[in-house]
């Protein structure tokens, strides 16, 4: 299995994820495009001691975007959205 910083990038915190965490009890990931659902939950679970029943994965396309004068293209992005079984994840440590 590849480190735990190479599959998991960065949790997303949106108005989105807020909502399907407090309805759901499903937490939102920006993951690595070259890691499949099997490596992103074998992450999720042995770096947040969560017990994952489901990962759903989707590629947002990279905007197009203008620099000046010059065209340029945002990099394409790869987001998980991860039901958990049993726990919850505390992304603020609070």
């Amino acid at each position: 299995m590849k480190p735990l910083y190479q599959i998991i990038s960065k949790p997303l915190i949106t108005e989105k994820s807020s909502m399907l965490k407090e309805a759901d009890n499903v937490v939102a990931f920006e993951v690595a495009m070259n890691s499949n659902k099997i490596e992103i939950k074998q992450a999720i679970e042995s770096a947040f001691n969560v017990k994952v029943q489901e990962v759903r994965t989707l590629i947002v396309a990279g905007k197009s975007k203008r620099f000046g004068r010059n065209m340029g293209k945002r990099s394409n992005v790869k987001k998980a959205y991860v039901t958990l079984a049993e726990g919850t994840i505390d992304l603020f440590g609070v």
